[in-house]
């Protein structure tokens, strides 16, 4: 892979996507094809990556933030309910609880993995709490354990924002098989890409029959759920709601091949045939992307081991990181500098991420006085560099060179 030139120097991106010509003939053949959408490639991703992480369900949606919120709608999340995450991730993670009106609740982060604290996390549980988002930040698996004893205890569903950690491991699991449900990114800088992309895996069938329909306009075929609503409104002690039941039930017995309802309110979170494509290709490599990614961190956790002035990331016993991150912390140096001299080397260095609170819409809507100490100390010190499966030995050497070089110059 050749860095792209950004103006007069070669530039390195912190993340790009890796694809071969196994991965074009895919799409081509998609293009080719019956179906570009709605197809037998939407269902082929679905199954390749269920049986990938070791889920019995999945279903393939737009994007990964589309993920979020139909299984939050899927969770039941709504109006004077309170989800539980960390400050430390795209808005995203935080979003999706409000789009089904809810209301987002931060607590800190372990100051050793980055991820959300399960310490912290309980004592942010009020009798509004309805289910805790713990995100795997960077690919490092969150305190899974912990969170499940908590979320067991006080009746929470879990769902796990899985963005960074498709093909990561705790304790012998795949990130996919632990929670209520897990929701998966297919942005190109993640670990697989289908140019935009997310889907949500499950076990639980309930969960699953209402992601498929969240996904697509709230609208099914599928008799048996125009049954089960049919009888539901039967139940009502409203005449009306009877009387829609009775208009209903002959159409629920014996649906003609056009029939179907709209049951909720969904969205068109459909994802294309070509995207899915994509996806499954994808998939065939994504161990050797993972043996990629760790080489790569391996090398950068032995070159900065004895250098003070950075901080390179801990990991957790008995995890695999699915490494979507390499994150430093500048321990002298103020991050604005490094950040500064990294960018003009041509090193496309980023920050991940400023705190969620900290965004003025949510300054605007109650979370002018919320403070996450350890989230807000990693925050003014980290720097994500480069790291992806197409990263030459060359081109991280010269990360290697400029970061050492900018950590421990002289502070101005």
């Amino acid at each position: 892979m050749k860095s792209k030139r950004k103006g007069d120097i070669m530039y390195i991106p912190y993340g790009r996507q890796s694809i071969d010509d196994a991965d074009i003939e895919a799409v081509v053949k998609v293009l080719k094809s019956d179906y570009l959408t709605t197809g037998p490639a939407v269902e082929a991703f679905e199954k390749k990556v269920a049986d990938y992480v070791g889920a019995k369900y999945a279903v393939a949606v737009s994007n990964g933030t589309a993920a979020l919120h139909v299984a939050c709608l899927a969770a039941g999340i709504g109006e004077g309910d309170e989800v539980i995450t960390t400050p430390i991730t795209f808005a995203a993670s935080a979003n999706c609880v409000l789009y089904c009106g809810g209301t987002p609740v931060f607590a800190d982060i372990d100051p050793d993995t980055y991820n959300i604290s399960p310490e912290e996390l309980e004592k942010k549980i009020t009798s509004r709490t309805k289910a805790i988002i713990p995100v795997h930040y960077t690919g490092q698996p969150c305190d899974m354990d912990a969170i499940l004893e908590i979320a067991h205890k006080h009746d929470l569903l879990v769902v796990e924002d899985g963005a960074h950690a498709l093909g990561a491991v705790y304790k012998g699991k795949k990130i996919g098989s632990i929670a209520d449900m897990t929701c998966f990114s297919f942005h190109p800088v993640k670990p697989v890409t289908t140019g935009e992309g997310g889907m949500i895996v499950t076990d639980n069938e309930e969960l699953y029959r209402r992601l498929v329909l969240y996904r697509s306009h709230g609208i099914t075929r599928d008799k048996d759920m125009m049954q089960q609503y049919e009888e539901q409104l039967q139940q009502s002690s409203d005449p009306a709601l009877q009387e829609a039941a009775d208009m209903l039930r002959g159409d629920v017995i014996d649906p003609g091949g056009w029939y179907y309802q709209q049951l909720e309110l969904g969205y068109n979170y459909r994802i294309t045939d070509i995207s899915c494509a994509l996806g499954a290709s994808q998939m065939d490599k994504l161990d050797r992307f993972l043996e990629r990614r760790r080489q790569i961190a391996k090398k950068y956790d032995e070159a900065f081991a004895d250098i003070p002035q950075i901080k390179t990331p801990w990991q957790q016993e008995g995890c695999q990181s699915g490494w979507h991150l390499y994150m430093i912390q500048t321990m002298e140096r103020s991050r604005r500098e490094v950040f500064d001299g990294l960018r003009q080397a041509g090193i496309g260095v980023n920050v991940h991420y400023i705190p969620v609170y900290r965004h003025p819409y949510y300054q605007r809507n109650g979370y002018a006085g919320v403070h996450c100490l350890n989230a807000e100390a990693f925050y003014e010190r980290a720097i994500s560099l480069p790291i992806f499966p197409g990263l030459t030995g060359q081109q991280q050497d010269y990360v290697i060179e400029h970061v050492i070089k900018e950590c421990t110059a002289i502070r101005s």
